[in-house]
C-alpha cells in the first residue's frame, strides 16, 4: 500500500494535524523491547513501531497481518 497525497508531505502533515494526530520521536524506551518481541515479523522497523506501541500503550492502525500477529491493541 502507497500512501498518495496529491500536496505531498505538506498535505500529509496537514492531515495529522486537522486530525490530531501526534508524532513522537524514536526514544529509548521504545527500542528496549525490540529484543524480546517473538520472531513473528522480519521487518526492523515494523518491529520498532509494535515495541514503541508497546511502550507508549498504544493502539495501532493497522492492516499489516503480521503486526496483527503480535499481543498488542490494533484495529482496522
Amino acid at each position: 500500500m502507497v500512501l498518495e497525497l496529491p500536496g505531498g508531505i505538506p498535505d500529509f502533515y496537514k492531515m495529522l494535524d486537522i486530525n490530531e494526530f501526534v508524532t513522537i520521536p524514536v526514544l529509548r524506551p521504545h527500542l528496549l523491547n525490540i529484543p524480546s518481541l517473538p520472531p513473528l515479523h522480519k521487518d526492523p522497523f515494523d518491529r520498532l513501531i509494535i515495541s514503541t506501541a508497546i511502550a507508549e500503550k498504544m493502539t495501532l492502525i493497522t492492516a499489516d497481518e503480521d503486526i496483527q500477529k503480535y499481543d498488542i491493541p490494533w484495529v482496522w
